[in-house]
């Protein structure tokens, strides 16, 4: 077990404790082609997000079954939240999502000229090969290939940032992946925990996971949403979420795989806003008063004021006593102090009461 969440950097931006949250937008599964994904990847840099994500695999050679189903959900109608259960071969799915290996260069050089970090699933060795070539920030590791440590430890030699996406993985499994990662000499590790589901149930979703990850492997820990809107993006922010990944569509209705739980470019700005402004209401562990607050506090609490008029050497009691604001003078917390002591100088009743009014 680490004790720490030691940050590391990505794209020269600290990711880790007490760094702003890193925020990816998921493209890669809902992109049309080459200018669907330039496109939500300027969308992406407008909204203020940290990097974008793809996915680069050849799907003819990951699915060796052309007739593994997938079963997903779509929206139906946006008005009324309506949704459709779909199934179809996944080897059907991946392939519309697949580009060629210049037009993986043309994306890459299309992010760096906008200033957007680019990221990307790797599936085979060939991958990394090629993501490392084109200058890929960070490469993930998909959640099914949690226990492939073979391909793990080949891409944690990059050097690289690795994205470890956990999914339905037990925490043992997790952990022979991230010591995998480490055996390379590689500790730019960013673990995701990832719920299940296309889009996630709440029952699945076990954001007090996340501190827990935190704990056991001293890394930043990133929270892939696969919920419909940003409530749990905000809730996986406030209990310690280093880094967010939502997913972006240009339209949600689209009839295929993880586009109902995406947010559209309307979206997507509100969506960065909304977690920059959680993290300002987070605020600091330690409970420091500022000058301002310190100030407001005094003028709402009370001080001690004599409730009648009082002679010179006259010895205070509680019936002597009346509290109001502002709180400026001798605090009622310090009421023992005051009592018994005699008058050092005449009180007219209101009139606070100062330390130099106060005999020994």
């Amino acid at each position: 077990m680490r004790a720490t969440n030691a940050a590391i950097q990505i794209n020269g931006i600290p990711v880790g404790e007490g760094c702003p949250c890193f925020i990816t937008f998921e493209a890669g599964p809902t992109h049309q082609g080459l200018e669907s994904a330039k496109r939500l990847a300027k969308h992406a840099k407008e909204a203020g997000g940290n990097a974008i994500k793809f996915q680069v695999f050849d799907p003819m050679r990951l699915v060796a079954d052309p007739a593994l189903p997938f079963t997903y959900q779509v929206l139906v109608d946006a008005a009324s939240g309506k949704m459709e259960t779909v199934t179809e071969p996944l080897r059907d799915i991946l392939l519309r999502r697949q580009l060629k290996l210049e037009e993986w260069r043309e994306l890459k050089s299309y992010c760096d000229e906008i200033g957007l970090a680019f990221f990307a699933t790797a599936c085979f060795h060939e991958d990394v090969d090629f993501l490392v070539e084109i200058g890929c920030q960070s490469i993930k590791i998909a959640s099914a290939d949690v226990n492939h440590l073979p391909f793990i430890r080949y891409a944690a030699k990059t050097g690289l940032c690795i994205q470890l996406d956990t999914g339905m993985a037990s925490i043992g499994e997790i952990e022979l992946a991230v010591d995998a990662i480490r055996a390379e000499g590689n500790e730019n590790i960013v673990i995701h925990h990832c719920p299940s589901g296309y889009p996630a149930h709440l029952e699945s979703i076990n954001l007090r996971t996340i501190p827990t990850i935190q704990r056991l492997f001293g890394c930043p820990v990133a929270f892939s949403d696969h919920s419909v809107g940003w409530d749990m993006d905000i809730a996986a922010l406030a209990v310690g979420a280093n880094m967010l990944e939502k997913t972006i569509t240009e339209d949600r209705t689209t009839r295929s795989v993880e586009h109902v739980m995406s947010l559209e470019p309307q979206d997507m700005r509100r969506f960065v806003e909304v977690i920059r402004e959680i993290e300002v209401a987070l605020g600091n562990p330690r409970r420091v008063l500022s000058k301002e607050e310190r100030s407001k506090r005094n003028a709402i609490r009370r001080s001690i004021h004599v409730a009648r008029d009082l002679p010179v050497g006259h010895v205070l009691t509680e019936a002597d006593i009346d509290y109001r604001r502002p709180g400026t003078g001798i605090t009622p917390d310090r009421l023992s102090e005051v009592l018994s002591r005699p008058l050092a100088a005449e009180k007219i009743a209101g009139q606070r009461l100062e330390w130099d009014d106060l005999g020994k």
